[in-house]
């Protein structure tokens, strides 16, 4: 395996290669000629526009078969954003590549130094060299955001994309003001069938009904009416407000949550149609882990179109909240066995500094290891009442599950190597749902 550095280059076996990049990150890639520019919208694949010739996208994971890309392409430019848009990537855990053969043997790693305010990271390129392929890393920050990114390779972007159907899909894009105009709004849970159409949909597939839920359903009407007014699709208004602050307002309390953003259908029915004709949509909309909706879509008064939001929840009980942190600390537990270590035991001031950090973090909508009034993770164990000599932190954002925090630690050097510390003996874990990135996690260790 190659560990590279900024710069650094190799070449690449034939074949189909898998770039992945774990963590709380959107992976787009852009396919260019030799001018530096794509031949049209459709050489960019992003989260709603999943394939190209030659490329899938897959979650964090990206295909390349350079052998299948379009005629001309000479290419593939690897970037990283947050999940969560607009967030700096200093904010978040360290974007790390992982390139894997077609026989799923590791071919390079890269490690580049994390950006700051940057929103944007360009991590690599897949280039031709020859007759034969390269890896480049890159590790360059970029501060204008996917949007922005897309439009220097020759992108067509007006604030989201244009997908054949018709329909438009969320891209990270720049905020906007919103106009004093209002749009007209229809009043949910379920007037006009549409809760009924995706409850159909779950019942074809053998998942639970979701039933609805008047403060998702709020949230949903006010988030929907903003992106109406902004005239654009957005996680976040113009305001500063995010969907899942939207959600945190109405007093629902959430341990996982998602969303749809969508602007195009004009019937419930289509809706429904796009969600199950979309990959990343449909599982969102199948998902057994989800009880409760609120479903509302609003005319925009200048373009005319529907802006859609869909939120899909399961109710924070102490229950749910006890069996997450609980699944974290087994899972954590798992890897320590593995690399033949003690399991850590969980300590009960550990847990009350974790998860009141996780609370603060969601509820004052900031993300770091040093608090606003500067405290660190060592001094808010100690007011919690904890004595252990040695602390160690990880925290993450905007994952939704206890596996997918997990496994992004576990894939970031840093954050691996406290949960596999020889020294930690105890462990407590700290879960809340809110905040610009929608979850909030901590890890707190001691020993």
């Amino acid at each position: 395996m190659s560990e590279l550095v900024p710069g650094g280059n190799l070449p690449l076996p034939d074949g189909a290669l898998t770039l992945r990049v774990p963590g709380p990150f959107d992976v787009s890639a852009l396919i260019t000629d030799e001018s530096g520019r794509v031949g049209g919208d459709a050489d960019f694949v992003f989260f709603n526009q999943p394939d190209a010739p030659g490329v899938r996208l897959r979650g964090d994971r990206l295909t390349v078969e350079p052998a299948l890309l379009r005629a001309g392409a000479q290419r593939v430019t690897l970037t990283v954003t947050a999940a969560e848009p607009g967030t700096p990537l200093g904010r978040l855990p360290a974007a790390t590549l992982h390139v894997t053969d077609r026989l799923g043997r590791t071919v390079a790693r890269f490690a580049p130094p994390r950006p700051q305010t940057e929103t944007l990271l360009l991590l690599s390129e897949i280039y031709r060299r020859g007759t034969g392929w390269k890896l480049r890393a890159i590790g360059q920050g970029y501060a204008d955001g996917l949007a922005g990114i897309a439009r220097d390779f020759g992108v067509d972007v007006v604030e989201d994309r244009q997908p054949a159907d018709g329909f438009r899909a969320t891209i990270p894009a720049q905020r906007t003001a919103a106009s004093p105009a209002r749009p007209s709004t229809a009043a949910l849970p379920d007037p006009d069938g549409l809760l009924g159409q995706v409850n159909a949909a779950r019942a074809r597939a053998g998942r639970p009904p979701v039933a609805p839920d008047a403060r998702l359903a709020s949230a949903a009407r006010a988030h929907a009416g903003a992106m109406a007014e902004a005239g654009r699709l957005a996680t976040e208004s113009g305001d500063g407000v995010s969907v899942h602050q939207r959600i945190s307002d109405t007093g629902f309390a959430y341990v996982t949550v998602g969303e749809h953003l969508v602007s195009g259908p004009r019937t419930p029915a289509e809706f429904v149609d796009y969600c199950l004709r979309t990959e990343d949509a449909r599982r969102t909309l199948l998902d057994p882990a989800f009880t409760h909706a609120g479903l509302a879509h609003v005319r925009g008064p200048r373009d005319g179109d529907t802006y859609w939001t869909a939120l899909w929840a399961r109710p924070l009980t102490q229950a749910e909240l006890t069996r997450t942190r609980a699944e974290v600390v087994d899972l954590t537990n798992r890897e320590r066995t593995r690399s033949g270590l003690r399991p850590l035991a969980v300590d009960p001031q550990l847990a009350a500094a974790a998860q009141a950090y996780s609370t603060d973090m969601a509820t004052r909508d900031f993300y770091a290891h040093t608090s606003p009034e500067g405290t660190q993770p060592w001094d808010r164990a100690a007011a919690a009442g904890s004595r252990r000599r040695t602390i160690g932190e990880n925290i993450a954002c905007g994952q939704r599950s206890a596996a997918e925090v997990v496994d992004g630690w576990m894939n970031s050097p840093g954050h691996r190597a406290n949960i596999l510390k020889a020294d930690f003996t105890h462990i407590g874990i700290g879960f809340a749902g809110g905040g610009r990135a929608g979850t909030y996690w901590t890890q707190l260790f001691g020993a």
